[in-house]
């Protein structure tokens, strides 16, 4: 619960080194701390514990505002191990603070997730999906492990995959994997439902594409997916360009396949 500092070396800087604190310097006198004031105590009772709020009165504690360089309000600064870890001024919207938190807070299980990914990268599946369990257990809002969850599962049980990623949204750092797990997890079911998708000169090959897809023949799928584009772009609600976002974003930028058919793909957009 967010409250009124009285002792900032305990509340603050002592606090911190058990649990961010996310300290608001304000004034009674400022509209927009009075915007952002209610913004920040609606994303500390979503967190879970994951931070705490403090509030500072900057006419209250002049001394304190000196101290830390306040120069406009409101003005909002993290602090992680008894220091400062990062800040910003004004107003934001509350997706945008939202994005600053997921940005600069420590990720929790920081060491089973990377364990996970080493995992993933062995093609250990089954490995990642039980340590993934054990973390989404403990902490089902952990959008990494959401994220992640969602990659292992997404061509054993798409409909599951999907399930996993579902509230990671446009405010997490997570969001291009889930919006690509979603994406692929879509097409993956359509390819086994073709009565759901629209008649077209290019259904076929579309379907083509997609259970190269389901597949893993990720090369295949890119090349078919390219082909559509090239003909009818708009298909199943632009479909295919979606289907080759997801595959770079699930194969990662560096990989050999997404660096070789960027360009293609990028010259079929342009047509």
């Amino acid at each position: 619960m967010s409250h009124d500092v009285s002792d900032f070396a305990l509340e603050v800087i002592e606090r911190s080194r058990t649990v961010p604190v996310v300290v608001d310097f304000w004034a009674e006198w400022c509209g927009p701390c009075k915007i952002l004031g209610p913004v920040l105590e609606r994303l500390e009772a979503k967190s879970g514990g994951r931070w705490e709020l403090a509030k500072v009165d900057t006419d209250k504690y002049q001394d304190l505002a000196g101290r830390y360089g306040i120069r406009g309000i409101p003005n909002v600064k993290m602090f992680i191990d008894g220091a400062v870890a990062d800040e910003f001024t004004g107003a934001l919207p509350e997706r945008a603070v939202a994005q600053w938190l997921e940005k600069v807070l420590p990720e929790k299980y920081r060491s089973e997730l990377g364990e996970a990914e080493r995992l993933m990268g062995e093609g250990k599946t089954a490995d990642v999906h039980r340590l993934l369990a054990q973390v989404l257990a403990k902490d089902p809002g952990n959008h990494h492990a959401g994220a992640l969850m969602g990659r292992a599962l997404l061509f054993t049980a798409p409909e599951e995959a999907a399930r996993a990623v579902r509230g990671i949204e446009e405010d997490s750092e997570y969001f291009p994997l889930a919006d690509a797990v979603r994406t692929v997890s879509r097409i993956r079911m359509a390819a086994d439902r073709p009565e759901t998708l629209p008649d077209d000169d290019v259904k076929e090959d579309y379907l083509a594409a997609a259970r190269d897809l389901a597949s893993q023949n990720f090369r295949g799928a890119i090349e078919g997916f390219i082909g559509v584009i090239r003909r009818n772009r708009r298909y199943d609600d632009d479909g295919a360009r979606k289907a080759c976002i997801a595959i770079f974003r699930i194969l990662g930028e560096d990989h050999e396949m997404t660096r070789s058919y960027r360009r293609e793909f990028g010259s079929a957009l342009n047509v």
